[in-house]
């Protein structure tokens, strides 16, 4: 491992399996552009392979992000991430949000809106994290640094462990 990590010996936990979601193409008599709503399950599948910045693990192998820890409103189109860092003083809190939210942004419809914060009482920085991670101005800043983007497209890119 690289010299200087927060976590060097992280918990890894067991990946859940992925579950087949009921239903199927629309049939026949279905309107086929209809606005279909979304759930906690479809959300965890979007973000549970994010890859953590300073491991070769997922954020579901570490428990960054777990579904217990996701809300969906269809009727006012929020969708609420929370996530807890491995340890409270994390130097990667905001990374890791902001690639939640950079994923999240490609893969939902633009009709919600995200929420991102830390779980309560997870970071040192809390207050300061989450206003970070959902003010529209800092993360459209953070995204036009070309390293940061370079590190979140790292993060979102695929696994081949």
């Amino acid at each position: 491992m690289a010299p200087g990590l927060i976590n060097e010996n992280p918990t890894v936990y067991e990946k859940k399996e992925k579950r087949v979601r009921p239903g199927g193409p629309p049939s026949s008599g279905e309107d086929e552009y209809a606005v279909e709503p979304i759930d906690e399950l479809e959300v965890f599948d979007h973000i549970r392979d994010i890859k953590d910045p300073e491991h070769p693990y997922s954020l579901e192998e570490l428990k960054v992000i777990t579904e217990d820890a996701i809300e969906v409103d269809n009727e006012r189109n929020i969708v609420r991430v929370s996530f807890t860092p491995t340890v409270e003083h994390c130097t990667m809190a905001v990374l890791i949000g902001l690639c939640v939210r950079v994923k999240l942004m490609r893969s939902l419809p633009s009709r919600y809106k995200v929420d991102i914060k830390l779980a309560p009482g997870s970071h040192a920085s809390e207050a300061a994290v989450n206003k970070q991670l959902n003010d529209k101005e800092r993360v459209a800043a953070a995204l036009e640094n070309p390293n940061l983007a370079e590190m979140v497209d790292e993060c979102l890119g695929p696994s081949y462990a």
